[in-house]
């Protein structure tokens, strides 16, 4: 009996241990608002994913070229301003593009969305009333920065119809836009190339 009963004390102050332990491991650990300011820096500082957004920054000549029916169609030339809307977080981009003949005015916004983990980019042009958007992210070897969107085809009536992005950096003076329209199937996609060279 007087062995049980030891046994039963040694047991309860086993029990008391581990929760005194445990207690203590509770404590170290970060009270609920400190938490939740931990997660709200993780998804609002910008970080190393935000650098790349770096190559885009300068004054750029463009070119224009179409891709339509056949080989290239040089379209027209223009020049693009990017500069920081919001240092470290968002780009914008201003200036005009030849299209058609016509110097169309264009305004983009880009950043890093650390939440969604993706590039996010809005546009909008002088030569219709459309916003176009797309998300995406860079390629391993970061020479690429690859994003997916939809547009409305007001010309054929298609709706929201898929795009694909792609910025190609060539070197540091020279950035290619590629626009891909993807219902065309899966090969010769390319419809509309934008070159940005940087001015002298």
């Amino acid at each position: 009996m007087k062995l049980v009963v030891r046994v039963s004390i040694l047991s309860v102050c086993a029990v008391v241990a581990i929760a005194s332990s445990f207690a203590l491991v509770q404590d170290k650990k970060l009270d609920p608002m400190q938490e939740y300011m931990k997660q709200f820096a993780r998804f609002t500082q910008p970080g190393e994913k935000q650098k790349l957004l770096e190559r885009f920054i300068g004054k750029w000549d463009t070119e224009t070229t179409f891709f339509m029916g056949g080989g290239p169609q040089p379209s027209g030339k223009g020049s693009v301003e990017v500069s920081w809307l919001m240092p470290g977080r968002w780009l914008e981009f201003r200036g005009t593009v030849g299209m058609m003949g016509k110097n169309v005015q264009v305004f983009s916004v880009m950043g890093y969305d650390n939440f969604k983990q993706s590039y996010v980019c809005c546009n909008v042009e002088s030569m219709d009333t459309a916003m176009t958007h797309f998300e995406g992210d860079a390629t391993q070897d970061e020479k690429s920065l690859i994003g997916y969107g939809t547009l409305d085809e007001y010309t054929t009536g298609e709706v929201a119809k898929m795009v694909k992005y792609a910025y190609r950096f060539v070197d540091k003076d020279k950035i290619v836009l590629e626009v891909h329209d993807l219902p065309i199937g899966e090969t010769n996609t390319k419809v509309l190339e934008f070159t940005y060279t940087r001015s002298k």
